[in-house]
Parts: structure tokens; C-alpha cells; sequence
């Protein structure tokens, strides 16, 4: 048997092929032409988890794309057990949408592979499965027990996995969580992500008159949805950026010192952020830097506006409706279903008596964070250093995984997110891409990680 770390180098020109095979399979999860596809994935995953020598193997139903689970539980009862979580479905994608190659045929250009879910999350599947392979197949065995779960509908809300962790809750439990589903800023700076915003999404739907109307019949008699939902919407920022709504602030948890001066190293600059954005000048709540309004403070984000005719040409209608679509971004402290109400009791309160209003909630996700000084963060951190050379940067994201704040209420589980995909990935977009050199550094790092873990509990 050989050392855990020469058995991945040994072996990185397979597990790159490995992981080309899977995105090869276009899994789009929310496309019912591709269902087939998305269960070749899921049966794909399921003969390497055996092949590797995982138990337990099981493709389990949902009421939409199955989920893949395994274990590895042969460490010891002292040892800490650790699920691993990642997804294995992926965006739609077309030659035509903009790609300059197949995107379910990854290709390589200058050490670049570029593919559909090379980065969302495929390439975090495989970096996973591959670092327990090193790690059973090594001398040195794998330190901990294990538990893996993939699902097939995380593209679409993982709307089924709520109930999923319900129904096989036993199965499931563990010590903590790696959810395998993220990146990094820059590819030779470690980052570690230990809080998360939570989101809710809902529509404003705002109907007048019974049917579109003739302006030149009509106009002066009615109010017109579509101002009014201009003017709705304009009432939910005050001019200087800040949130509008009475009592939204209220719950916010504040940075101490310590932490607001963490997350400032995070920070990125203002040349970064004109690159990266392009608009002329950057907007928010007064009195915070931009890695604050975008990490550890809460946010209302008008994601659509529609109403009336926008076709070419032009017609001259007073429109029977008009909508908007809104997502609330909250931190530490705030209660989805609070800001919902909230937010929506101050839309009712602020339309006039000229036109109906009502709602249509999406979804939502409670937000996270892990203490800095909880031992899956900090096994994170010696294996960033161990493997980079460098400490890690602590940092609040501005995004929302809800499986996260799942396993946390379900299962009371510390989770850290953990992916190697870089900021020019391109996700969701043409040209998806993966660097390779990230690829053996995820794996390496991934098997450092559990070492630590197991260290931490010893």
C-alpha cells in the first residue's frame, strides 16, 4: 500500500478522466427529456461509490430525481463521522446559447476544461468520491467514518430535499457536514466561507382593470398597475440605499470588532469591483465596505419588473396587471417567514385602494454560521495551511445554499461549504469552466481535511 497523498498523484490522470465521463452525461435536472440522463448520472455515481469500496450503496427515490447515498463506517465509534454533501445535476446548456465548444463534451484549452456542471458541482462529486478513494486505498486508511449524499434537483430548489433529510433522518446523522458545492475567489488564496445569508422570494402581483385597456379611451380613468408597481417599488429603498421597510433591521446581528476587521481581509478592491460589476459606481447601505453589504448584512433586491406591452412595436394599452419579483437576502438572527411577512404587510400598507394586491411566496432558506472557533472550521483552516501555505481568509457570502440551514435545523449539524471552482468559472453561464491544477489541489486538500477533522477529535 502506498502513502494516501503519492496514491492521489498516482492516480490524477484517472480521476480527471473520471470526472470528464460524468459531465459527459447531461444531467440537466429540471428538464423531463433529459430524466433518463439525470438518472445515468445517478447510477454512474453509485458503481464508482462501490468500486471504491464505500457500503451501503443506494440510488433512493424522491418524489422527482433520486438522491445517491453511501457510507464508509469502519473508523470506530470515536472516530467523528462526517456527511458529505454535493449535488450532481446540472443547468440546461446549448452550443447555441454561446458555448465555443459541446458544453457535454468538456474540452481543454491551456488547462482549462470547459463543460456543463464542471464546476456545479461535478468536479466537487468527484474531487469527494476521489480523496476517500486515496484515503481507503492508502496506508495510512481513512481516519474518519463517512456518509455521502448527492441529490438530482438542487438547479431546481431541491425541493424535495427537505422531506428527503426528514424521511431518512437516522440514516443521515453525523458529526458535522462538508457541503461540496462553492469555490473560491482567486486560485491561490484559501478561503473559508463559515456564514451564509439566508433568502426568501416571492411575487407582487398588482391587477387593475379586468382586461387591458385602450389608453386613449381609458387613460385618466384608471390607475395604471404598471405605475403603481414603479411607485411600490420605489418606496422600498430610502434614497441613501438602505432597506425602507419598518423593523427590517431589527433582528440584524452586528460584527464585533474582531469580525468586521476578518472580514474586511476579504474585502475586494475598488478596481476589482468596477472589472467584475461594471457599473458606474457602486450602491448600498450607507456605513459598511462592500464585502459587509454583500457578506454579513441583509439585502431587498428587486430580481424582475413587468407590466404592460413590451413586444416590438408599440401599443397603447393601459395593462390589467403588472408584477414584481423580490428576494430578501437576511443574516444571522432573521426568520424568513418573518421578513416575509414583513415585507409584504408593508407593500399592502403603502398601495393604494385603486388596485388589488397579492402574493406568491417561492421559497426561502434560514441563514447560517459556524463559529471560528468550532473544530470543523478550524480543521479547515490547518488544511489550507498545511496544502496552500497560507492562512485561510474568513469570509461571510452573500449567496444561499438551503440544504445548509437544513441539515443544521434537521439534523444539528455544523456545516462548511468547500469547492475549488474559481470566480471566473463562468456557472450557470456558456463557457462553464474548471481549472485542472484546482482539481488535484481540491483533492489533496479535501484528504488533508479529513485528516485534520480526525486530529481534532483525537
Amino acid at each position: 500500500m502506498t502513502n494516501v497523498y503519492d496514491y492521489a498523484q498516482n492516480n490524477r490522470d484517472r480521476f480527471l478522466q473520471q470526472l470528464i465521463e460524468l459531465v459527459r452525461i447531461p444531467s440537466v435536472g429540471t428538464d423531463p427529456a433529459r430524466r433518463a440522463d439525470t438518472l445515468r448520472a445517478a447510477e454512474w455515481i453509485a458503481d464508482d461509490m462501490r468500486r471504491i469500496g464505500l457500503n451501503n450503496v443506494a440510488i433512493l427515490p424522491t418524489e422527482g430525481n433520486p438522491a445517491v447515498y453511501a457510507d464508509w463506517l469502519e473508523a470506530g465509534d470515536q472516530a467523528p463521522t462526517v456527511l458529505i454533501y454535493a449535488h450532481y445535476d446540472v443547468q440546461p446548456a446549448e452550443l447555441s446559447d454561446g458555448w465555443d465548444s459541446d458544453p457535454f463534451e468538456p474540452t481543454e484549452r491551456n488547462g482549462v476544461l470547459y463543460g456543463r456542471g464542471i464546476a456545479d458541482d461535478k468536479s466537487n462529486v468527484i474531487i469527494t468520491l476521489k480523496a476517500a478513494e486515496s484515503l481507503l486505498a492508502s496506508e495510512e486508511g481513512c481516519p474518519v467514518n463517512l456518509k455521502f449524499l448527492f441529490e438530482g434537483e438542487e438547479e431546481g430548489g431541491s425541493p424535495n430535499l427537505p422531506g428527503f433529510i426528514r424521511d431518512y433522518k437516522d440514516r443521515l446523522q453525523a458529526d458535522m457536514a462538508i457541503i461540496a458545492d462553492g469555490g473560491l475567489e482567486k486560485p491561490d488564496e484559501p478561503m473559508i466561507i463559515y456564514a451564509m445569508r439566508g433568502i426568501v422570494a416571492f411575487e407582487v402581483r398588482i391587477t387593475g382593470p379586468i382586461t387591458d385597456l385602450h389608453s386613449g379611451v381609458h387613460g385618466g380613468s384608471v390607475h395604471n398597475p404598471a405605475q403603481v408597481i414603479a411607485e411600490m417599488v420605489a418606496k422600498l429603498h430610502n434614497e441613501d440605499g438602505s432597506i425602507a421597510v419598518p423593523g427590517f433591521y431589527d433582528d440584524v446581528e452586528n460584527l464585533d470588532d474582531a469580525e468586521r476587521a476578518e472580514v474586511q481581509k476579504s474585502d475586494m478592491s475598488q478596481q476589482e469591483w468596477d472589472q467584475n460589476v461594471g457599473a458606474p459606481k457602486d450602491w448600498g447601505e450607507p456605513g459598511y465596505s462592500l464585502a459587509e453589504r454583500t457578506g454579513s448584512r441583509p439585502t431587498l433586491e428587486i430580481n424582475g419588473i413587468y407590466g404592460g406591452y413590451i413586444g416590438d412595436g408599440f401599443k397603447t394599452v393601459i395593462p390589467s396587471k403588472a408584477m414584481a419579483k423580490i428576494s430578501c437576502r437576511l443574516v444571522a438572527n432573521q426568520k424568513p417567514d418573518k421578513i416575509y411577512e414583513m415585507v409584504t404587510s408593508y407593500i399592502r400598507q403603502i398601495a393604494p385602494p385603486t388596485v388589488h394586491v397579492e402574493f406568491q411566496k417561492h421559497g426561502d432558506g434560514a441563514p447560517i454560521r459556524v463559529p471560528l472557533d468550532s473544530p470543523i472550521v478550524q480543521a479547515l483552516s490547518r488544511a489550507f495551511k498545511l496544502h496552500w501555505t497560507q492562512e485561510a481568509a474568513y469570509k461571510r457570502t452573500g449567496g444561499s445554499i438551503p440544504i445548509v440551514a437544513v441539515l443544521q435545523d434537521e439534523l444539528n449539524l455544523p456545516c462548511v461549504p468547500l469547492g475549488f471552482s474559481l470566480a471566473d468559472s463562468g456557472i450557470h453561464g456558456p463557457n462553464e469552466n474548471y481549472h485542472v491544477d484546482m482539481f488535484h489541489k481540491g483533492v489533496d486538500t479535501t484528504i488533508r481535511f479529513l485528516q485534520e477533522i480526525a486530529a481534532a477529535s483525537s
